[in-house]
């Protein structure tokens, strides 16, 4: 049994002043308002929240789950980012060929059969992507989908949540629709689709936007690309948002959040390896990348995922953007897990969710972080 008492405790919908929260194995048993800590206190913290979500992880801690995509290098990646608060986690495997899809694929399933902690699922970001807007991934990995192989690495969907970001104008006709029927979240990301293109991709199913503002079509004045089918309210979509400085300037931040409304932004941090790590040169996908002012770029200047933690995009979007704590605590959180359809367990501290908790200071610096009930960084 674990009690924790929190001077400020924000429940992923409101802020309550000297709460004591309880758990026992993997789950919050009851949070009681108490002036003082009780005697069976184990914490004392400052502010206790939802611990984050992260959809779209690379890496961490010196290792890219591309490089060594097994269930050891799943364990360091979740350990490496528990230090950010972050609890949970959707691994991600950039545009590869089948054999390392097909480990990754094994060592999730592997993950999620032994109920390791922090791992959610799987998200293939790539390999049905455009050329155009490749960003960081390797062309010669970019193809057209094989079904036929592809259903193979799809039942990730049966024991955990399954995620595929794809370029709509890639793929055939229907291919999102048998994605969807497949159990899969579709996502569009490294786009040169049309406006028209993308409204109709997410007319057949898709529901989420990768990395908005990169690797897509601009919202133009007349043509409004898939940035402009992003910032659509009128479809359940959500936008996954790096609040690093780098991949969006604070003034389009906070034009997407206002357009979009913070219900459906989610932070992510595109992290590669180099989170967690000293590590500022390395390899990755057999490119040289180097890590300087909180950013990793190739060689060229090409952007290589992130160097971003969810702690820093949860203060990047309060200190830069000027959303409150609770909407940007709300957007590392329980707007993932409502992405994801996972907001029954996770998002809130509510009696029978997750106890998979952050504990962080006055300023939003990370104190300790809980998984499943289990100290999983201090």
């Amino acid at each position: 049994m674990t009690t924790i008492f929190a001077r400020r405790l924000f429940n992923g919908e409101q802020w309550l002043s000297n709460q004591e929260v309880t758990f026992s194995g993997s789950q919050i048993a009851s949070i009681v308002a108490t002036q003082t800590p009780s005697n069976t206190a184990t914490d004392v913290v400052e502010i206790l929240a939802p611990g984050f979500i992260d959809v779209h992880v690379n890496g961490g801690g010196g290792t890219l789950f591309n490089h060594t995509p097994t269930l050891s290098a799943l364990e360091r990646i979740v350990q490496s980012h528990a230090q950010f608060g972050t609890v949970a986690m959707m691994p991600t495997l950039i545009s590869d060929d089948y054999t390392i899809m097909s480990e990754a694929h094994d060592a999730v399933n592997e993950a999620l059969s032994q109920k390791m902690g922090g791992v959610l699922g799987l998200h293939y970001e790539g390999p049905y992507l455009n050329p155009v807007r490749k960003g960081v991934h390797n062309e010669y990995q970019l193809r057209q989908p094989n079904e036929d192989i592809l259903a193979t690495l799809l039942d990730v969907s049966r024991r955990g949540k399954l995620m595929v970001t794809l370029a709509p104008e890639q793929v055939r006709a229907g291919f999102i629709e048998w994605l969807v029927s497949e159990r899969a979240i579709v996502c569009i990301g490294h786009s040169a689709a049309t406006y028209e293109q993308a409204m109709a991709a997410v007319n057949s199913g898709a529901r989420g936007f990768t990395h908005l503002f990169n690797a897509m079509t601009p919202l133009t004045s007349r043509e409004p690309g898939v940035v402009g089918a992003a910032l659509q309210t009128g479809k359940p979509t959500w936008c996954g948002l790096i609040a690093d400085g780098h991949h969006v300037h604070p003034a389009s931040m906070r034009v997407a959040i206002a357009a979009k409304g913070c219900e459906h932004i989610m932070l992510v941090t595109d992290a590669i390896q180099s989170v967690g790590s000293a590590e500022t040169e390395m390899a990755f996908l057999g490119k040289k990348v180097r890590r300087s002012d909180g950013k990793v770029t190739t060689e060229d200047g090409t952007l290589a995922g992130s160097d971003l933690d969810m702690a820093t995009a949860v203060r990047n979007t309060i200190f830069q953007t000027g959303r409150t704590p609770a909407e940007a605590l709300q957007m590392a959180s329980l707007r993932p897990a409502e992405f994801l359809d996972i907001d029954d367990q996770f998002g809130r501290i509510k009696p029978d969710y997750r106890a998979s908790l952050v504990a962080l200071s006055e300023d939003y610096q990370v104190q300790k972080t809980w998984i499943d009930g289990k100290v999983a960084w201090c």
